[in-house]
């Protein structure tokens, strides 16, 4: 097991190979129902095709062998994304004969993609194949084994061979889609929506640099944070005046298998009424889970017990509730696993129990470890929530 203030530090996996592709089925489902690929033909249908392409890259990340990631809204509407990774596969596969990087993007597949250090990775969907059956235009080149490659496509079909260009010591993927006209209500991107979720990532995955530019108006912005969550609780955070404590609290721990690691950050102010959000394989699970469940067990015990310890509650008095002690508290919780299971059809709440009982774990240890380094902080924070209490009349 490793354990660190700022995980999140991947083993480097250099296997990535045809035989990393699982083919399902073919892709005429996808254009006919699009909304069960991507959840609608709307705005959050059109940015999620963005989404799926950047998980790709994402992955490339985890795995070690990417820290930077460049996405370009096109003049002409569609989007173009770079990342400086291994590239995709290239060679034939048995026993079709296809590419592997046209099995890619043509076979209905989750494609396992890069083995990461957590055996997990970030897309929760079906990947470039369906971001290829919904664009009108495609094409990709890749850099990889000593030479450039390039191919295109047209509502998911192969309209070029596979072909191998000149040499080069580059190393990476560039796809450029044009989201079809006729199956999406709008094609126009909005930039305020994709800079929300690439900052997203970027706090998600510390060191890794996520760039958007705008081609339509030029404005570029690079995203890159090496503090990962205690960045994104800092940013969440904007009025230092009214923090109840400083530095933030930061913690995390993968399991001895490297199939489920969890990232905390957290901090209490007294200016907002608290906000909380969690992740599981770097989506947002809005409707929280078994990961949110264990992290807030976890925490009303261990500020209960803290408290009592220190004598800044009796034996005589209740217990400090969830509520006051969440009160003020801005947290992020993201959790990576190998095999995750949400509910229902938006993905949007975690069902795994091991998720539930390793947070538990986790916060309980390095929570109770960090209150007892920092003994004013903790002061202030138990202050804090049971004043929160007493104005809520809840303790």
């Amino acid at each position: 097991m490793t354990e660190s203030g700022n995980p999140g530090q991947p083993v480097a996996v250099s296997e990535y190979d045809a035989s990393h592709i699982q083919v399902f089925e073919g892709l005429e489902a996808v254009r006919r129902r699009p909304g069960m690929y991507i959840g609608s033909t709307g705005e959050r249908g059109l940015h999620h095709m963005v989404y799926e392409v950047v998980s790709y890259a994402v992955d490339e990340h985890l795995s070690g062998h990417a820290d930077a990631i460049d996405v370009t809204i096109a003049a002409d509407g569609g989007i173009r994304l770079r990342d400086n990774g291994r590239g995709l596969p290239v060679e034939a596969a048995e026993p079709t004969g296809k590419s592997a990087v046209e099995r890619e993007l043509t076979d209905l597949s989750f494609g396992t993609r890069p083995c990461t250090g957590y055996g997990v990775s970030g897309g929760l969907s079906l990947g470039l194949s369906v971001v290829n059956a919904l664009s009108s235009r495609l094409t990709v080149e890749i850099h990889r084994d000593g030479h450039r490659w390039t191919q295109e496509y047209a509502k998911g079909i192969p309209v070029t061979p596979l072909t191998r260009n000149e040499e080069t010591r580059e190393h990476g993927t560039e796809i450029a889609f044009l989201p079809d006209a006729d199956i999406f209500e709008t094609t126009r991107f909005s930039y305020e929506t994709l800079s929300q979720r690439l900052h997203e990532l970027a706090f998600l995955n510390g060191g890794l640099a996520i760039s958007l530019t705008d081609e339509r108006p030029v404005r570029p912005v690079r995203h890159h944070h090496a503090d990962g969550l205690l960045a994104y609780v800092a940013h969440l955070n904007p009025y230092p005046p009214s923090l109840v404590h400083s530095p933030a609290i930061g913690f995390g721990s993968e399991n001895e298998d490297r199939t489920l690691s969890v990232q905390v950050a957290m901090q209490w102010n007294t200016w907002s009424p608290g906000e909380f959000r969690s992740f599981a394989n770097n989506t947002r699970t809005h409707e929280g889970g078994a990961h949110e469940e264990g992290f807030r067990t976890a925490l009303t015990s261990v500020v209960n017990e803290y408290a009592r310890r220190r004598g800044q509650m009796s034996a005589d008095d209740q217990d400090l509730t969830a509520e006051a002690v969440q009160e003020g508290m801005t947290a992020v919780v993201s959790v990576k696993l190998a095999h995750p299971v949400f509910e229902g059809s938006t993905r949007t709440r975690l069902s795994n129990p091991e998720a539930n009982t390793y947070v538990q774990e986790v916060v309980r240890r390095h929570l109770t470890d960090w209150l007892d380094h920092h003994p004013n902080q903790a002061t202030a924070i138990i202050r804090h929530i049971v004043h929160a209490s007493t104005g809520h009349g809840k303790w």
